[in-house]
């Protein structure tokens, strides 16, 4: 029903910015809400920003707020993660997913609300 994929990953100097694409393969012409999530060697995953389905709300992580900007165009069913001013606390497996439950508050989405994961992308940033 729903297929993501990640792209933009890469390896990237301390204070350096990359920008990931998720592009969402959809059989219905109804937006979802999507969010990033990163995954660390040994750590669980964790939520990085979500975006709803106009747009309009965004949410982040407090230790990515400032340095990452999430956007979406509804017209490519793509949905950005631009990221900058990258620490080597923020190398991870970054994958984007989809909710497609409406919520009121996205601050902090854990995992479980999230239906539909692509394969993701891995970010590395040396120091």
């Amino acid at each position: 029903q729903v297929q993501l994929v990640e792209s933009g990953g890469g390896l990237v100097q301390a204070g350096g910015s990359l920008r990931l694409s998720c592009v969402a393969s959809i059989r219905t012409r109804r937006n979802y809400a999507v969010g990033w999530f990163r995954q660390a060697p040994g750590k669980e995953r964790e939520f990085v920003a979500a975006i709803g389905l106009s747009g309009l709300k965004t949410y982040y992580s407090d230790f990515v707020k400032g340095r990452f900007t999430i956007a979406r165009d509804n017209a490519k069913n793509t949905v950005y993660l631009q990221m900058s001013e990258l620490k080597p606390e923020d190398t991870a497996i970054y994958y984007c997913a989809v909710d497609p439950t409406p919520r009121a508050d996205r601050t902090l989405s854990p995992p479980t609300w999230y239906d539909y994961w692509g394969q993701g992308t891995q970010v590395t940033v040396s120091s």
